[in-house]
């Protein structure tokens, strides 16, 4: 295969699998955090109406997000020029990104919500950010050893 090619399909399974991650992770925040438990819009210092508003914002785009995945993901599949563990990888490093974004930018520095209010925020804040942590961890070992098995063959 052309080395020019090969590298677009990379890049291509690269960004499939962050693209898949990130919306999942954004739709499963949506329908658990905000939807089901209710305990904060995307936006919450504004209207019910901002809220909720902003609410179906980040579904459009967690949806939109694992939907091009998906499409690219196809589209690989169907050339058979995708590894799976790495497309793994990118998928858990993609969750995380998503959880650590959420929970750092988001949360912290934008503060345009939190996970929860009228408790004690700092347990939520540790859980919140640790369990990104892990996904990154999974995402990244998955990668090495995947790396280092290939390159072993």
């Amino acid at each position: 295969m052309n080395p020019i090619k090969q590298s677009s399909f990379k890049g291509q399974a690269t960004w499939s699998g962050l693209l898949f991650g990130i919306g999942l992770m954004a739709l499963v925040d949506e329908i658990i955090f905000h939807q089901l438990l209710q305990w904060h819009h995307f936006y919450d210092w504004d209207t019910p109406f901002i809220g909720i508003m902003s609410d179906g914002l980040l579904n459009a785009f967690g949806l939109f997000a694992l939907v091009a995945g998906l499409f690219m993901f196809t589209d690989l599949r169907r050339r058979s020029t995708i590894s799976l563990r790495q497309w793994t990888s990118f998928v858990f490093i993609g969750l995380a990104g998503f959880q650590l974004f959420d929970g750092i930018i988001n949360h912290k520095l934008l503060q345009i919500h939190q996970v929860r209010y009228n408790v004690d925020i700092l347990p939520y804040d540790l859980a919140w950010n640790i369990f990104g942590v892990i996904l990154l961890t999974i995402g990244l070992m998955l990668l090495y050893t995947g790396k280092r098995s290939r390159g072993s063959n």
